[in-house]
């Protein structure tokens, strides 16, 4: 029998000693049944077989079509692109991908968008077999071979997604050992600077934020001309206004900043720009996380 994804996971980064407690934990962790909040609220069950495994968040399906697994960005293969190299375990998250489906059928999930711009379907997906369904984009975020990465029009899922996503970093399993998938030092802008052009998880203390002609700015610095800078457009602000956690936070603003966010403990994911110093624009709540809420 063709040995597992976990197993051979296992032998890679672990001592003969310490093999069997991380298999036995990993064990308990996949087999038990997965819970699905309310909040995860999906549509139609569209089954299909998988034709090839592509990259660990990207499959071909019986139909033609590929599947992006939507909510989670694997580490990335070149893909016949042309001096790409690959992501430090894209290989790895490519068998355990192939692995977790094996031979069964996907069962595709919707609660966002269903096409992205390049023509790929994007769903949430699980497999069928004898012990449970597996949901696809948990279990790899489980393997520590991914990170949460959600679109404005396709946040399904995003708090079980980051919860799976946390449960593998604090484990320190898989990408989150590698320091090319570490978390930023949202101070250390040189680093961030180094880091242009790249997604990445950055966390920081707010030193000052501003709602300015209804554009949001978190600074994370004292001077924001070169300080690494979180900002929200306007039509995206709305979002914010109407999620649970930051509505309070928002709500009494003027133009001369808001106070409430001003100290706070924040992890924010996405591409690092520059613009007066490092920027990630955040399009939508899923991209910040408020650490203080986390405790």
């Amino acid at each position: 029998m063709v040995r597992s994804y976990l197993h051979i996971f296992v032998q890679r980064t672990a001592h003969v000693a310490a093999h069997f407690a991380l298999s036995a934990c990993l064990a308990a962790t996949f087999l038990a049944p997965p819970a699905i909040a309310a909040a995860c609220d999906l549509a139609e069950n569209e089954v299909h077989s998988v034709r090839g495994v592509v990259d660990g968040d990207t499959v071909t399906l019986d139909d033609g079509r590929d599947l992006r697994l939507t909510g989670i960005q694997a580490p990335k293969l070149p893909l016949g692109r042309a001096g790409f190299a690959a992501w430090p375990l894209a290989e790895d998250a490519r068998t355990a991908l192939s692995s977790l489906i094996g031979n069964g059928k996907v069962i595709l999930r919707y609660g966002g968008a269903r096409l992205d711009r390049h023509g790929r379907v994007l769903a949430q997906a699980f497999v069928e077999d004898a012990a449970r369904e597996k949901w696809l984009q948990r279990d790899m975020l489980r393997f520590g071979l991914a990170r949460v990465y959600t679109f404005r029009d396709n946040q399904a899922c995003a708090e079980e997604l980051l919860m799976a996503e946390r449960e593998a970093r604090a484990a320190a399993r898989g990408i989150w050992s590698d320091p090319f998938y570490a978390i930023r030092d949202g101070g250390d802008v040189a680093d961030l600077e180094r880091l242009t052009g790249r997604f990445e998880l950055v966390e920081g203390v707010v030193a000052a934020a501003a709602m300015i002609r209804g554009r949001l700015y978190l600074n994370f610095g004292d001077d924001y001309r070169k300080d690494f800078t979180v900002t929200v457009e306007k039509r995206d602000v709305k979002l914010f206004l109407r999620d649970p956690a930051w509505k309070p936070l928002l709500e009494k603003t003027d133009e001369s900043g808001i106070a409430s966010l001003a100290g706070r403990a924040l992890r924010v994911r996405g591409w690092i720009e520059q613009y007066n110093g490092p920027e990630i624009r955040v399009t939508h709540p899923a991209q910040i996380e408020l650490l203080d809420r986390l405790k």
